[in-house]
């Protein structure tokens, strides 16, 4: 990684790692840890790019890692589970907020399904 963000590594800012994704080891997907806001947005909507180019039926998103992931960066994993040809994207233990805001924005999105912590 060469520390922009991109896709399998770290996204940086003045004070440090703040936001890191990689594959999942086993089935097709990603695992995030840190946070997900206006420093990292670009590495994490990298990343859901990736994602989406290699789903074929069920892409997993592992958050347990994730301490806090805003409005936006929300609205990057809709708009990325809306933009799939087929299939789901079923994201494991996310931070509290990202069920809250996929309630409240995307009732009837049914790409998503939210395995809670």
């Amino acid at each position: 990684m060469d520390g922009t963000g991109a896709a399998g590594g770290p996204a940086r800012t003045g004070g440090g790692v703040l936001l890191d994704v990689g594959p999942l080891s086993g089935r097709p997907g990603i695992r995030a840890s840190g946070e997900i806001n206006v420093s990292t947005r670009l590495s994490w909507e990298t990343a859901l790019t990736e994602l989406s180019r290699q789903h074929t039926d069920v892409s997993y998103v592992e958050l347990s890692a994730v301490r806090f992931v805003d409005v936006a960066g929300v609205a990057a994993l809709a708009v990325t589970a809306m933009n799939l040809p087929v299939g789901r994207v079923v994201v494991e233990r996310p931070p509290p907020q990202l069920p809250r805001v996929l309630e409240l924005f995307w009732p009837s999105l049914h790409r998503i399904e939210v395995a809670p912590r």
